[in-house]
């Protein structure tokens, strides 16, 4: 267990090294911070916290830089998030609400991400198969030809043009489109096929292959989406950090390009209100140990509906990082709540 002492020159020994790149040695800590003790201490409490793997030494006569243990537990025992400014807080705020819809919202959070952190930012659209129905929609656009609108509480809206076969009445539309809501608005999306089961026996025998038509499309709406999506921006931001990645890049971002990485990357929907913080080899992701990913859930209030974060090398900004991807996902949970 480390004293206060040695908690403190680690702390100092991060920031120092997250701001200039460079190793610390003990006589810039003495110049830079009033530790309130000696040269030869914090010497000697540089060596005890390489012996325990909270720092390293890169190269003789350098001084040292912390570790994935280092940053670990200056993330879990030594930060506090870092809170925004009124002035980026408002930034944010009429960035976001202005977004038009969910695929707006998802594009303009990822960029606000980017810019914000100054690395890459990784958003996941809200699952389906977290959703409930807000409603069912049927637009007659020809007599043969329907367009049946799927809305959820996320903000998702899925729309599909349903060939009939036959012309359909206003009043038929109209009917199953009462009915059709009545079963299934405010339900969880997995609920609905159970829900419909056994709608088209409750119409007339006329009626009922149009009325099986629209329901097969919307049963196969909820299937074809149920993959997750997700979106990413500012990689080119890491070509700011070569040298953080042992000169090349290159291996991150091949491993960025898959969509599978990318969801194991932001990990199972946590707690809003808990930001998640995975530091190098904590990553077991082929080629990204040197990097560390931020997230955080949104929407849902206690439920996130899904995440949002931010991948960039172990030598992070973590206190400031960590502050802007829990206010991102504030007010984009705030946003899906209102829609």
């Amino acid at each position: 267990m480390l004293d206060d002492r040695k908690l403190a020159v680690l702390r100092a020994i991060v920031e120092d090294y997250v701001a200039t790149e460079e190793p610390v040695g003990s006589k810039n800590l003495v110049e830079r911070h009033s530790l309130g003790v000696s040269p030869a201490t914090i010497r000697n409490d540089m060596a005890a916290l390489e012996d325990e793997g909270y720092i390293a030494q890169p190269h003789t006569s350098a001084g040292r830089i912390p570790t994935d243990k280092g940053y670990r537990l200056f993330v879990d025992r030594l930060s506090q998030l870092r809170s925004l400014s009124v002035a980026e807080r408002r930034a944010i705020s009429t960035f976001l609400d202005g977004a038009v819809d969910l695929d707006d919202v998802v594009s303009r959070t990822v960029r606000l991400l980017a810019q914000l952190t100054r690395q890459v930012a990784v958003v996941q659209y809200p699952s389906l198969t977290r959703s409930v129905v807000r409603q069912v929609e049927l637009l007659s656009i020809l007599p043969t030809r329907i367009m049946l609108v799927l809305i959820t509480t996320t903000g998702r809206v899925e729309q599909r043009v349903v060939d009939t076969g036959a012309p359909v009445g206003e009043d038929t539309l109209g009917d199953l489109r009462s009915r059709l809501n009545g079963v299934v608005a405010g339900l969880p999306l997995s609920d609905v096929p159970q829900a419909v089961a056994n709608l088209t026996s409750s119409f007339t025998p006329a009626d009922r292959p149009v009325v099986a038509a629209l329901l097969a499309t919307l049963l196969e709406t909820l299937v074809e989406e149920r993959e997750e999506r997700i979106v990413l921006a500012g990689t080119a931001n890491l070509t700011r950090f070569g040298m953080d990645f042992s000169g090349s890049v290159a291996p991150v971002l091949e491993a960025l390009e898959e969509q599978m990485v990318l969801l194991r990357l932001l990990g199972d929907v946590t707690d809003p209100s808990q930001v998640t913080v995975r530091i190098g080899h904590e990553n077991s992701v082929e080629g990204l140990s040197g990097t560390s990913v931020v997230s955080v859930g949104y929407g849902g209030g206690e439920h996130a509906l899904a995440n949002l974060g931010i991948l960039g090398p172990t030598r992070m900004d973590y206190p400031a990082t960590m502050g802007a991807v829990r206010a991102v996902a504030r007010y984009v949970g705030r946003i899906i709540a209102e829609a």
